[in-house]
């Protein structure tokens, strides 16, 4: 789970917590519509845009994870779900991630993205 500073009132409630399994990918979305996928490991939360930034697959719908990694099931390109780095190829263009945080046992979201994480060495053209 990510912690942020900023005020309760500009943070998405996305339900209880209860409503995630540990080690699930749930699909979410932004009031702008933008898709998101939200992964519980281990009890922590960690939210990504939900779609791969190489051919669009929908992690939420058949993306695999393992551990703090998700693999698209079109072309088994990986990211890490705490930055959003893309850690295989052909996945070269980072996730957007967002912070997340508990309170009274609900899931809420800063709907700001956090800043990219930097293309992993390995994937530079």
């Amino acid at each position: 789970m990510n912690i942020a500073t900023d005020k309760t009132d500009a943070w998405i409630n996305l339900g209880a917590i209860t409503d995630y399994p540990n080690g699930s990918i749930t699909p979410a979305s932004l009031p702008s519509g933008l898709a998101l996928a939200v992964y519980r490991v281990d009890d922590e939360f960690f939210v990504t845009a939900d779609r791969c930034t190489h051919g669009g697959a929908s992690f939420a719908e058949e993306g695999e994870l393992d551990g703090h990694v998700v693999e698209c099931a079109w072309h088994n390109g990986t990211f890490d779900i705490r930055t959003g780095a893309a850690l295989t190829l052909p996945c070269r263009t980072p996730l957007m991630t967002y912070t997340t945080r508990i309170e009274d046992g609900d899931l809420l979201l800063n709907p700001k993205p956090n800043k990219r994480a930097r293309p992993a060495a390995n994937n530079k053209p």
